[in-house]
């Protein structure tokens, strides 16, 4: 079937026009495989991640990652060894524009779920999400929290003629969306990772915003599973897979609008949140390895500064740069007794001092950070 139509907008330029999801249909027949393996991925890393003694302390990793790749997407050449040293306090003046990118994107991901409690995913929501993600960053003068009212379109320079895909006129914008926000909330045909697919090719193909589109419509398939309780807790995302199936991502979208081919982008989607989820699973069985292996190395070395050191390591799953007064802030002592905390960790391996320096020294959980890659562009 038609999945949507091209429509004359201007000489020489054509926008596309999806069809309401409501008009989909998807034969379930066709994905039996691909949505149980998926389904199964996901039950074990829940599965895994709420037996975990507490995964609060490993959460925001997972939301780091996924802002870091979700912005390399988009083009920023930020890492996640940048991030967390912006956040231990180094000046990263040559990448601040794209550290204010990801640091945006993980406010807006948080604020999205905390919003959850009394608020379900709907245009009020996207649009909040929206503005966070671009307010103090570059596309700030795009109207950050507002539906376009003018063309965009998606390409590497020119104008609409020569772009790869024209989204619909601005004049249909509101209409798709309500469509597609009541399709969220309505729909029971599906199950909720063909409905995560779905709303993610349908919102891209929409466009709704002048700029972070893509950012928004990765993040809003988080919430889709969090809102429907397939996770307890927000640790699937899927701008690893994109990434590094950057080429395919854009091809089976692009697919989509010229070709009609909707299963072939969802048996995508389905292998991504397969391939994501177990990986995600393993990441949280290193995690615990690591934090019992260090916990015990705490107890039999440090003598009477292991209740703090303790204390330190849970700290250090949450803030993994950390500088000797962020070590006494998490610990409650002094600066010199923090110090000496560190130097203890050091000596253990635990902790690696990063910048050579005799004064505002800054240090890595380089273990830690490696489950989860320097993620470079």
């Amino acid at each position: 079937m038609k999945y949507g139509y091209h429509t004359q907008i201007r000489e020489g330029v054509r926008a596309y026009v999806p069809h309401s999801l409501w008009d989909y249909g998807l034969e379930l027949e066709g994905f039996v495989k691909p949505l149980s393996e998926a389904d199964r991925a996901i039950a074990k890393l829940d599965v895994i991640t709420e037996l975990l003694p507490n995964p609060d302390l490993f959460v925001k990793m997972y939301v780091r990652k996924e802002a870091v790749l979700s912005a390399q997407i988009e083009g920023t050449q930020a890492s996640m060894t940048d991030l967390v040293d912006m956040e231990a306090g180094a000046e990263k003046r040559e990448k601040r524009d794209d550290l204010q990118e990801i640091s945006n994107y993980m406010r807006g991901l948080e604020h999205g779920i905390s919003r959850l409690n009394d608020l379900p995913i709907c245009k009020r929501l996207i649009r909040e999400i929206h503005g966070l993600v671009l307010e103090g960053a570059r596309g700030e003068n795009r109207n950050p929290g507002t539906l376009r009212s003018t063309q965009n379109w998606i390409g590497t320079g020119g104008g609409p003629e020569d772009a790869a895909f024209v989204p619909p006129p601005p004049q249909r914008v509101a209409e798709l969306m309500s469509d597609l926000e009541r399709f969220i909330h309505q729909d029971d045909r599906y199950p909720i990772l063909l409905r995560a697919a779905l709303v993610h090719q349908q919102f891209e193909t929409i466009h709704p915003f002048l700029d972070g589109n893509g950012r928004v419509g990765r993040l809003i398939v988080t919430l889709m599973l969090i809102a429907n309780d397939d996770l307890h807790q927000p640790i699937l995302y899927l701008s690893d897979f994109f990434k590094r199936n950057r080429p395919e991502y854009y091809r089976r979208l692009q697919g989509i609008r010229d070709r009609d081919e909707l299963a072939e982008w969802v048996r995508f989607f389905l292998r991504g949140v397969r391939d994501v989820a177990t990986d995600g699973a393993q990441t949280a069985l290193e995690i615990q390895r690591l934090r019992e292996e260090h916990r015990d190395l705490i107890s039999s070395e440090l003598g009477g500064r292991a209740a703090n050191g303790h204390i330190l390591l849970d700290g250090l799953f949450q803030t993994p740069a950390v500088t000797v007064n962020d070590v006494a802030d998490i610990v409650g002592s002094s600066y010199p007794a923090a110090n000496n905390l560190v130097e203890g960790f050091e000596r253990l391996g635990i902790l690696e001092e990063k910048t050579g320096q005799s004064r505002n020294r800054r240090y890595h959980y380089e273990d830690y950070l490696n489950i989860f890659g320097a993620l470079e562009p």
